[in-house]
């Protein structure tokens, strides 16, 4: 089992982390928050790694904290929620925010995240309220920001970034393309990691 790996950032992508690691290169599935955490990073980097090993797949998750990591994994526990739509709402919120929605019965920002529906998002609050209380997750995450922390890129960059890892998550092209022009004019300024917040809310 892997606990973690360290080593340089060779590639870098909203959605992909790649760590050369001793000269094995290392492609762990990321979230939003940890590209926050990890961007612009120089030297070694550390990710918490969950294997995800199945008959026709073996993926490698990474993440920034052992909080998120652990996040991640109990909302897989969850029917109805699997690696992608746990990777999208850990995109859509930041921990704190998630413990706090589940905390609150907060249904509506849990549906917010695409692929979540009423029943799931209630089965969500139920399955894991006491679980993230028992565990100390929402202790560990509190007062995690929710603001972007990236540096400002040309707009061509964030929008082809952004685009990219929107069709990653299982957007179609042409209407994440729309939501990041549309955000873009209103904030031309943003970071990649905000527009794609904001276009999951969108989409």
């Amino acid at each position: 089992m892997i606990e973690y790996i360290r080593g340089s950032i060779a590639e870098l992508t909203p959605t992909q982390a790649v760590l050369d690691a001793n000269g094995v290169g290392y492609g762990l599935n990321i979230t939003l928050n940890t590209y926050t955490a990890i961007q612009g990073l120089h030297g070694d980097v550390k990710l918490y790694v969950y294997e995800s090993i199945r008959e026709d797949a073996y993926i490698l998750w990474g993440f920034a904290t052992k909080a998120e990591r652990e996040l991640f994994l109990l909302l897989t526990s969850v029917s109805g929620v699997g690696g992608v739509s746990a990777r999208v709402i850990l995109s859509s919120m930041t921990p704190a925010e998630l413990c706090d929605a589940i905390s609150r019965s907060d249904e509506r920002l849990l549906k917010s995240a695409k692929g979540i529906g009423g029943k799931t998002a209630q089965r969500i609050i139920v399955e894991l309220k006491d679980k993230i209380v028992g565990l100390g997750l929402d202790a560990a995450v509190a007062g995690t920001s929710g603001e972007p922390s990236g540096t400002v890129m040309a707009n061509k960059e964030v929008l082809d970034e952004a685009v990219a890892a929107l069709v990653m998550l299982g957007f179609s092209p042409a209407p994440s393309q729309k939501a990041v022009f549309g955000i873009l004019r209103a904030e031309p300024d943003a970071t990649v990691e905000r527009v794609i917040k904001l276009a999951l809310k969108m989409l």
